[in-house]
């Protein structure tokens, strides 16, 4: 099948800008040095960690094909609300039914670096508590929308996995949030969801694409905020 089609920004450009900005925020903090402990927290360099967030930003234009799934289109073309973000739909023309894909920046990025995270900081049983929590929680909160796919709303995976992360792994909170909030995330809202997807109507439902992909990085975000705030206490003599 020609890829070309399938590739488009998860939310509309204005919304997708505001990521863009925090990106560019993010850069000019690890400029100023502010950062630069918290990347390190992470267990990557700050180059590394930008380097990360700008290819999520760009991946989220990718997306990669991987089954179709029949059923009867409801909206193409169009920008759909929810909780107060706008999301892309994609125009396919004479394509019935739903093509499931695997987003770039939204899924293959951070999965890989969740398995690298989960071995650099022997995070793997806690990992999976942390990632079973947001799981839970993500797949209760998310709404399948129609001509869409399935949405969460933007800022609960962030704060839910700072909350678990917290709570599990203080001295390791950021890498175990960044884990928790991406895998969560993919596995809660579109993994337990596949059996819904054809029902929908979307052009395209995309595996941490439009609907998960803003909380998803936003996560990113959230975990290099927990390194940078939390410090941990010099072992006592």
């Amino acid at each position: 099948m020609p890829m070309a089609p399938y590739h488009y920004l998860p939310l509309t450009p204005g919304f997708f800008s505001i990521l863009v900005v925090i990106f560019i925020a993010v850069l000019v903090l690890v400029q100023l040095g502010i950062f630069r402990y918290a990347y390190l927290r992470l267990g990557i360099t700050p180059g590394t960690a930008l380097l990360l967030l700008a290819a999520s930003l760009i991946g989220s234009y990718f997306n990669i094909p991987i089954a179709e799934l029949p059923g009867q289109r409801v909206i193409v073309g169009a920008a759909v609300d929810y909780f107060g973000m706008q999301y892309q739909v994609p125009v396919l023309l004479d394509q019935p039914g739903t093509v499931l894909a695997v987003n770039i920046g939204g899924a293959a990025i951070p999965t890989a670096m969740s398995l690298y995270l989960l071995g650099h900081h022997g995070l793997w049983a806690r990992g999976a508590i942390a990632v079973a929590i947001v799981a839970a929680v993500v797949h209760w909160l998310a709404t399948p929308i129609p001509g869409l796919g399935i949405a969460v709303p933007v800022f609960v995976p962030a704060i839910i996995t700072s909350v678990v992360a917290l709570l599990l792994a203080r001295e390791r909170a950021a890498p175990l949030a960044y884990v928790a909030g991406s895998l969560g995330t993919l596995i809660g809202a579109d993994l337990m969801n596949l059996g819904h997807l054809g029902d929908l109507g979307a052009p395209i439902a995309s595996i941490g694409g439009a609907g998960t992909f803003d909380g998803i990085f936003l996560t990113g975000i959230a975990a290099v905020l927990l390194a940078s705030f939390y410090r941990p206490r010099p072992a006592s003599a």
